[in-house]
């Protein structure tokens, strides 16, 4: 049987940008095929990610919010599912997608009540605990990687990749020496075109494990020839620079940027953590990488990631303990000395999740 289209689709994500920003995509791309969207935001990062939302003509519907407490956390979660049942009623959608955590729960069980067919995905190798507690009333689960607790799922289930910003996606394709030619132009740079680009990022605060121990540990590789690309964190440039100056080779720092795909397509070595969507761009740009997993990342699903990831060839992993700047300069020194292999070029992720509701819809 053929597919159908779909005509509206009601996404639930919140929390960290690992659940929005794959959920935004998602709506971005179904916006621009003329499919009605409509996200339900939730968690501690309403007011910024439903102002990103409406800056892209999506529209939201902010639930209200949980505190820490458990009688806050009861009724942010009951208010989450009363005001979610009143917006689905309304519009009724085709299907939900949900996009894990359990800031995605009132509005997917709202939708169980409603007997609206329910989706998920999963942006890391290890199914949340969220998505696992809800698969058990969804048609299909999807998954960044493959997933390494299959067995915990009560649904069907398949890797459908993670959908990336268009942003990351859709940019011009350039040489590394064009990349470096396009950041120096941007930043008033002065890389070099020849030499090995070190990009190391931290996430948006930084990390001190980037921030301190990283340069450190360059500081221990005079004799090789590289430079660094490093971002910083908004609140930590100046307390970087420091640790930098004096440095023996090239170095461009930034607190962050908005244009990663040319930081990615002009490096020839990443060095950061291993979220979901950093692993998924990494893949995208065929990016080796140094890959040091947070530490304190809900069940060390970071650890999930990078494991997938250096099982392609394309990867070596460092846990954040074993960072001593000795160490981290042996690893990248052999990585300088010995490349690693770029992984196998992903498929687009973004269509793979819509083709499969399109498909379970034709089928009801």
């Amino acid at each position: 049987m053929n597919s159908v289209k779909l005509s509206s689709l009601a996404i639930t994500c919140g929390g960290t940008g690992g659940h929005f920003y794959p959920g935004l995509s998602i709506a971005r791309h179904l916006k621009e095929q003329g499919v009605r969207v409509t996200i339900f935001l939730s968690g501690r990062n309403i007011p910024s990610q439903s102002a990103e939302a409406a800056r892209h003509g999506i529209e939201t519907i902010c639930l209200p919010a949980t505190t820490r407490s458990k009688p806050g956390q009861a009724l942010g979660l009951l208010g989450g599912y009363l005001r979610s049942l009143r917006e689905l009623r309304k519009s009724r959608p085709d299907a939900l997608l949900g996009m894990g955590s359990f800031a995605s729960s009132p509005t997917a069980m709202a939708a169980v009540t409603l007997r609206i067919p329910l989706f998920l995905h999963d942006g890391n190798a290890r199914v949340g605990k969220a998505n696992r507690m809800l698969s058990r009333f969804a048609r299909h689960l999807g998954t960044a990687f493959p997933a390494v607790n299959p067995g915990a799922l009560k649904c069907p289930h398949g890797c459908t990749g993670m959908p990336l910003r268009p942003e990351i996606t859709s940019g011009e394709t350039l040489s590394a020496t064009d990349a470096i030619a396009r950041i120096n132009s941007l930043y008033d740079g002065s890389l070099e075109a020849e030499t090995p680009t070190l990009l190391i990022f931290g996430g948006s605060q930084g990390a001190a494990i980037f921030n301190s121990v990283l340069p450190e540990a360059l500081h221990r590789l005079g004799d090789l020839k590289f430079q660094v690309i490093h971002l910083t964190g908004k609140d930590k440039f100046d307390e970087v620079r420091e640790v930098y100056r004096g440095a023996p080779f090239p170095a461009l720092l930034l607190p962050a940027s908005s244009e990663m795909h040319l930081l990615y397509q002009a490096s020839a070595l990443a060095v950061c953590r291993s979220g979901g969507s950093t692993v998924a761009e990494l893949a995208h740009f065929g990016r080796p990488a140094l890959l040091i997993p947070y530490p304190y990342a809900a069940e060390l699903h970071q650890d999930d990631n990078a494991r997938f990831y250096a099982g392609t060839g394309a990867a070596v992993v460092l846990q954040n303990s074993e960072c001593t700047p000795e160490k981290v300069a042996e690893t990248l020194r052999r990585l300088l000395l010995e490349p690693l292999n770029p992984p196998p070029a992903p498929s687009s992720a973004v269509t793979g999740n819509i083709e499969i509701i399109e498909s379970y819809l034709s089928k009801a």
